[in-house]
């Protein structure tokens, strides 16, 4: 799984030299909370609407609301972007682009190829991937099946779906202590109880 197949590659952008009104009016209309800043085809920074309050007067001020609009419209966005920006490529793995947003308490990567910005990936988009591969979206009667790790269970898994001609839509593992294991499963199929009892007869730990 890569950053190519989750990112969006409509992105709107802005320059350093357009004004701080203006991006906050554009991050509204586009329901989006984050912008790459490109200058002459490169990216030279991102501005988030974060970014963008911080340096946006405070309503306690004492300055009109004339000067309040002048102040914004005369800031740049050149003053307030984060210059050096963390990036990926579109064949980065996807758990590699969440580990680069975690570490740098990033809540998104802009997406390069060539040096050529061609789309951005975020939290959100990570999250619908973890979505995704929980099965979260997938047809089926979720299954949760707690077993001891070892060779073989899989396989035995397997083996007792297909001989109930039920078919397993998504599948993901999660490694607990005392070499346990937790495997979710979305079983789709006439006989998804059948599967279930003989699954608990052969000693499994079954839930939903």
């Amino acid at each position: 799984m890569y950053v190519k197949q989750f990112m969006t590659s409509q992105v709107f952008t802005v320059t350093p030299d357009d004004n701080v009104a203006d991006t906050m009016a554009l991050m509204r209309e586009k329901k989006i909370n984050r912008l790459p800043v490109i200058q002459k085809g490169k990216l030279v920074g991102i501005v988030t609407d974060g970014d963008l309050r911080e340096v946006s007067p405070s309503p306690a001020t004492t300055l009109s609301i004339f000067e309040l609009n002048y102040l914004v419209a005369k800031m740049k966005i050149r003053d307030v972007a984060v210059k050096n920006v963390i990036a990926c490529s579109p064949d980065t793995k996807i758990e590699d682009a969440a580990v680069l947003m975690r570490d740098h308490g990033i809540g998104s990567l802009p997406v390069l190829d060539n040096d050529k910005l061609v789309g951005i990936i975020t939290e959100t988009d990570i999250f619908d991937t973890f979505l995704d591969i929980m099965g979260f979206r997938s047809p089926g009667q979720r299954v949760v099946i707690e077993t001891k790790d070892g060779v073989g269970v899989m396989m035995d898994l397997a083996a007792i779906v297909k001989a109930y001609d039920v078919n397993m839509t998504s599948l993901a593992v999660y490694h607990l202590k005392n070499n346990m294991v937790q495997i979710l499963v979305r079983l789709s199929g006439d006989r998804e109880k059948e599967v279930k009892d003989a699954l608990i007869e052969k000693g499994y730990d079954v839930s939903n």
